[in-house]
This record gives structure tokens, sequence and C-alpha cells, in this order.
């Protein structure tokens, strides 16, 4: 007999393994780019966790809706936000290396987003992630606990609670806990990153196909170095 998953399932399960992590010990920090599952996951660990660094990759290329809903949501939840700035300005690093998001997308995620994630999340022992399988073919086989590697050499605890979720269920979530998603969803886009790299999904099954022109799924940040 096939068991049903209900929200109070799934809800229930991230607790609990939040829950787990979050007394073995360890220094912890989630990741959030205030898409909707981020909500759901930054909602769930700052109930038992309210203090937890939230961190915010602050490209300079975002979408004006999504910087207002990042500060609507932080004062609303009182987030523990860090926001994390690239060693360049926007300015600077048009100036030196002209577009780079046209001429060379990954060097401008590797500049505005992997370095200074990874260099933020190398002071934690404990990365928590609002990743789903569902989101794309390339993370059909997330881990809910993994060891990521730094390029650094250090590896830090990854932990996605809600890697069994669905599109579905995160909404549910939402509306059951009253939480406002970010504006740009309902114009259409279903994956919503830097303004520039950002269209609405050319493939309705693959919510990531807006991204990057269709060119990659993934900026960087959730590749470990070999």
């Amino acid at each position: 007999m096939t068991t049903q998953v209900t929200l109070d399932n799934l809800i229930d399960d991230a607790d609990q393994l939040a829950a787990r992590i979050l007394t073995e010990g360890g220094t912890t920090c989630v990741t959030s780019s205030f898409q909707a599952e981020c909500m759901v996951l930054v909602h769930l660990l700052t109930r038992s966790a309210p203090r937890i660094p939230v961190l915010f990759l602050d490209t300079g290329y975002h979408f004006a809706e999504t910087y207002a809903y990042r500060d609507q949501m932080a004062a609303a939840l009182e987030l523990n936000l860090v926001n994390l700035l690239p060693a360049q300005s926007v300015a600077e690093q048009e100036a030196q290396f002209g577009i780079l998001y046209q001429l060379q997308p990954d060097q401008c995620c590797h500049k505005r987003k992997v370095e200074p994630l990874f260099a933020a999340v190398g002071e934690y022992d404990v990365w928590f992630t609002a990743l789903r399988r569902e989101q794309s073919p390339t993370r059909a086989n997330l881990k809910t606990e993994d060891d990521f590697k730094l390029p650094t050499g250090k590896s830090v605890r990854k932990v996605s609670p809600l890697a069994a979720w669905t599109n579905q269920d995160v909404w549910a979530y939402l509306k059951r806990y009253a939480i406002p998603a970010l504006p740009l969803y309902d114009s259409g886009f279903s994956s919503i990153g830097c303004e520039p790299c950002t269209a609405l999904p050319a493939d309705p099954n693959n919510p990531r196909s807006g991204r990057w022109a269709g060119l990659k799924l993934e900026c960087g940040i959730h590749i470990g170095s070999q």
C-alpha cells in the first residue's frame, strides 16, 4: 500500500532534521535568495533558531523587486540578514572586464556569487540550503545531507531539508503561514536570480529554464570543488 506524503509529514521531517542538526553543535548558516522555497526554509529554521545568519548574495544585479522584498521580509521576520558582496562593485567589474554576464556568464557568476559565498560559508560548520530535487535535472540526485568541499579544502555539512518537496508543497506552506511571496512570481517567473540573466521559463517542465538564456542551469555555488 502506498503511503501518501502530506504537507504535515514534510514539515515534520524537515523540522526533525533541522532540530537534529542544530543540536549537534557547530556553527550554522542558511543561504537565501528570497525565492519561495528559501522563505519556507528560513521560516522553518528561525522558529527554533531565530538568530541563525541568513546569507544573501548581493550581486548588484538583482531585480529592484528582489531587494525590496528582501528588506520587507528581513524586517517582518526579524532576520539576522548578512549581505554578501563581491570584491568589486558592478561599476568596477564592468570597467575592467566589460559586461561579463553577456561575454562570460560563468565568470560573472564566479566573481559575484561563487567567490563571496564560498568565503562566507567557509566560516561555518553547517550550511542549510533550500535546494529541491524537483527544481532541475542537475538537482535530481540531491541528498538531504552531504559533505561539501570548498576550494580551500574545508568541508562543510550541507543540509537540504526541502529536498523532497514539490513546488506545490512550497506554495501550500507559504499559504498556510500567510507568508507573502516575491511579487515577480505573479509575472510568470519560476526561478529568479540576477535581472539580466533571468527570463520567463522556456520549458514549463523545467523551472530553471529561464536562467542564463538556457546556456546553463547552475551558477556554480552548488558544485563542489573536485
